[in-house]
């Protein structure tokens, strides 16, 4: 007995030496683990909130759902999706691949980087505290004013949410800091900028986008808790404030929030695609200065959300034209993708059919997106479903299958364990299917004039196939997230030993081990062109050394 006791003591021991590691870690790799496990168990959360909403909205005059609880859980959701889900997860893979890819030992400020994951981590769980305050907050996640003023929210669940953002954006922003210095100043000897990898490439410029946009968020938050505790009436109209001041400080952040989502799956989808068709990434200088083209134009579109609010036809031209122009350096990575396919040795292992899955569903919300550009068009179908399908399509769907991608990709680097191939097909196949049948409906019952965020419809309206089509497709959509989550965890134990570079990649996380070391780079390499792993295997051949 007093041996059980002993040997029961070690393992809390252990347990206890484990956690204490991670919790106090300040590894690159480490806290990129921790922001993807974070964003997937809010991912599991918010995806119970849509199963819900959907259910509710399975018939007309349905009542499983009270309309309050429906407002709480479409606020809930988006907030989430957008800011305890994308963000974390593109930030938790950045941080483990990029140090790597520019053979660095570890991001410019480690400490910096932990504080970051553990302020992200805080702010959503002070967000999700605001259900025991006697509701969450009820005013989506745009939170148009003024109804997040006191006359409209007078519990504190408004609070709660406000500073969760806050705090969690200032982890976001701290993210940002450290990946412009950890590439601008900690790239391995050779690396030049127009070496680095394309991954690493839109990392920086995501963190450029961070840096500018996430400040003026959190000043607007601020003044929502100013207005809200202090009486500063910022927002409120009836005392002198604007409405229409929130929606142009938030909507400044919020569209080239969607480019801080897409612009690293654009990254992983231009590593995937070359190595899945044994090919250079076509036009890699046009498509380095496509990014940096959509950075800045993006900062410039934001009103388009905004065509509905009496503006004036001037500035919805104006914004209208940088709509539809934001889209040319878009179009240019479309084409360049497809060029990099034609004529290659495609392998269509399930790392592929994800990059594949992302360019489809970027197109089609890509179209629809410049269907919104057209202001007049927009008057007709904004706050309908129509703009619901759009953003899921570009959003959702862009971002969730370029980010299963680039997991399916770099998960043998990161365990030394093949996923399974055979889970990760069924995977991919139900979420595709299942995505379809979701959100494309959404657009035909936004054309017949299905509002947003109503928690109920009548019978009379021809909404009701679309919207059962609409929550079959979320019931077929939700087996597929099990499968990854018990692929991950199975392979860890029982999956094929991946070897150093199972895919025959050339960038310099592939030269190290599989999980690589706490060090990373035992001698820190040498790069001579954007291909280092080729000049190694090839050191006779001059061709690739100046890319």
């Amino acid at each position: 007995m007093a041996t059980a006791a002993y040997e029961s003591a070690g393992e809390r021991s252990s347990w206890l030496e484990v956690l204490h590691d991670w919790v106090t870690t300040v590894d690159h790799k480490k806290i990129g683990i921790m922001y993807v496990i974070m964003a997937v168990v809010f991912l599991v959360i918010a995806g119970v909130e849509a199963l819900l909403m959907r259910w509710q909205l399975l018939q007309p005059g349905s009542e499983v759902i009270a309309p309050d609880t429906f407002n709480q859980l479409f606020t809930m959701h988006g907030t989430t999706m957008v800011f305890f889900v994308g963000m974390p997860i593109l930030i938790g893979i950045a941080n483990y691949v990029v140090p790597l890819q520019i053979g660095a030992r570890d991001m410019a400020f480690p400490r910096l980087n932990a504080f970051g994951f553990w302020v992200t981590l805080f702010g959503g769980l002070f967000v999700y505290f605001s259900f025991l305050t006697g509701g969450a907050p009820n005013f989506g996640w745009f939170a148009y004013s003024p109804l997040t003023e006191r006359t409209f929210a007078r519990g504190p669940a408004a609070d709660f949410w406000a500073l969760g953002l806050i705090v969690s954006g200032t982890g976001t922003l701290t993210a940002g800091i450290n990946f412009i210095a950890s590439i601008l100043a900690m790239r391995a000897p050779g690396m030049t900028l127009r070496k680095v990898p394309f991954f690493t490439w839109t990392i920086l410029w995501t963190a450029v986008q961070i840096v500018l946009v996430m400040p003026p968020l959190t000043v607007s938050l601020v003044m929502v808790m100013l207005d809200r505790q202090l009486g500063a009436h910022f927002f409120d109209p009836q005392n002198g404030g604007s409405a229409y001041l929130w929606q142009h400080l938030f909507w400044f952040f919020g569209h080239p929030e969607v480019y801080i989502l897409i612009l690293p799956v654009f990254g992983m989808i231009s590593e995937v695609i070359p190595v899945f068709a044994r090919k250079v990434l076509f036009g890699y200088e046009f498509m380095a200065a496509a990014t940096m083209a959509i950075v800045f134009i993006s900062l410039g579109v934001w009103a388009h959300h905004m065509f509905c609010v009496g503006m004036g036809r001037t500035l919805d031209l104006v914004f209208a034209v940088s709509t539809l122009l934001v889209s040319i350096p878009t179009g240019i990575k479309m084409f360049n993708w497809l060029a990099t396919m034609y004529g290659g040795r495609l392998w269509f292992a399930s790392t592929m059919l994800f990059a594949v899955g992302f360019l489809s569903m970027f197109l089609i919300g890509g179209l629809t997106g410049i269907m919104l550009a057209a202001a007049p068009f927009d008057f007709q179908v904004s706050d309908t479903y129509f703009v619901v399908g759009h953003f899921h399509f570009v959003l959702i769907g862009g971002t969730l299958f370029g980010v299963f991608a680039g997991i399916h990709y770099w998960y043998p680097k990161a365990t030394g364990r093949m996923l399974s191939e055979r889970l990760a097909r069924w995977q991919f196949w139900l979420l595709f299917i299942g995505f379809v049948l979701t959100f494309g409906p959404m657009h035909l019952s936004g054309m017949l004039g299905m509002p947003r965020r109503i928690y109920t419809y009548e019978m009379d309206r021809g909404w009701t196939f679309w919207n059962q089509l609409t929550t079959f497709g979320a019931l077929v959509q939700a087996p597929s997230f099990l499968i990854f989550a018990y692929n991950v965890v199975v392979s860890l134990w029982k999956g094929k030993p991946a070897g150093d570079n199972p895919w025959q990649a050339w960038t310099l996380e592939w030269t190290t081990t599989s999980p690589p070391p706490s060090y990373n780079f035992e001698e820190v390499p040498i790069v001579h062109s954007r291909r280092p792993i080729w000049d190694l295997q090839h050191p006779d051949d001059p061709d690739w050394k100046y890319e």
